[in-house]
């Protein structure tokens, strides 16, 4: 089933709530993911980088990327079940397989006032 957007923005929140309003109903848990793959190059590069005490800057950008998408994808999933909010939000990293790197975006989607 698919709901109307709700108007105004989704808040979002790390805490089991949202300062200053009041969650009125919990839609449940919504997950928001994304995979990147690094090229041999990117591996190559992070590689030489931790060799030498430094942190890859290119796999650090992408990896924000990533986070983003899969926060982008988390609060259109929590819109779509009707939520204008997503309180406990936690992000997750994972490799699978050799160089694929998923990113998921997880919460509780919530209605508040």
């Amino acid at each position: 089933m698919s709901y109307p957007p709700p108007p105004g923005p989704v808040y979002l929140s790390t805490t089991p709530e949202i300062p200053g309003k009041k969650i009125v109903r919990s839609l449940g848990i919504v997950f928001g993911q994304t995979v990147r793959t690094r090229g041999f190059f990117g591996r190559f590069a992070a590689g030489i980088e931790a060799l030498v005490g430094g942190k890859s800057e290119a796999y650090l950008s992408e990896i924000e990327k990533a986070r983003n998408e899969a926060l982008d994808d988390l609060i259109r999933k929590a819109m779509t079940i009707g939520a204008n909010g997503v309180i406990g939000i936690d992000f997750e990293t994972s490799e699978i397989l050799e160089g694929f790197i998923v990113i998921t975006a997880v919460g509780t989607a919530v209605v508040v006032e």
